[in-house]
């Protein structure tokens, strides 16, 4: 379920499914790079005003799931407009600014995104441009990031399966909200 916070500004209601903390795990594949598969962890926050934050921190897993090294940290702002065009400005932690533009699908949830500039600094490595699609499926979020260098063509590179992480105030308020249940909890699942 989808919920639309009260002091959400109004221009941000079509992208409320990607509010909240999210973590899952993907993979990562790129000519040039290890190949690996990778923990997520991402949150959109909101603070009133017309854009969304957002925070990603990416780590390797070893064979066990266990965090090896953090692999890519990224920061930005997310907008919309009453077309429904996103626009997203992003710093990653590799020396890399991107400003994306795509827009939201109609009817579903689903932001199609395509770099429209890439700044980079001296030490990052070589990157021309990308695409996202993120997607809110079964009550999860699901991404795939497309890559380009100058030596390889525009190809899918990372992808990723997150479910929405519960906070303790979050469990508390849903325990508030509960309907009175039985003192056996058997008959309200009758």
């Amino acid at each position: 379920m989808i919920e639309i916070p009260s002091d959400l500004h109004p221009d941000l209601v079509p992208l409320a499914f990607l509010l909240g903390n999210w973590a899952g795990a993907g993979v990562s594949d790129f000519p040039g790079a290890e190949k690996c598969n990778f923990g997520q962890e991402v949150t959109f926050s909101h603070d009133g005003r017309d854009f969304l934050e957002y925070v990603s921190h990416t780590w390797v897993l070893d064979d066990e799931g266990k965090q090896v090294r953090p692999l890519e940290a990224e920061t930005g702002y997310w907008r919309i407009d009453k077309d429904r065009k996103v626009e997203v400005v992003m710093a990653r932690d590799q020396g890399v600014i991107e400003i994306w533009y795509g827009e939201l699908a109609d009817q579903k949830p689903q932001i199609d995104l395509v770099t429209d500039a890439v700044a980079r600094t001296a030490a990052s490595g070589p990157y021309s441009g990308g695409k996202r699609l993120y997607g809110y499926v079964k009550s999860d979020l699901m991404w795939v990031g497309e890559k380009a260098t100058p030596e390889v063509e525009l190809r899918p590179y990372m992808s990723a399966h997150l479910k929405k992480v519960v906070t303790p105030e979050e469990v508390a308020e849903m325990a508030r909200n509960l309907p009175d249940m039985p003192d056996d909890g058997i008959a309200f699942f009758k």
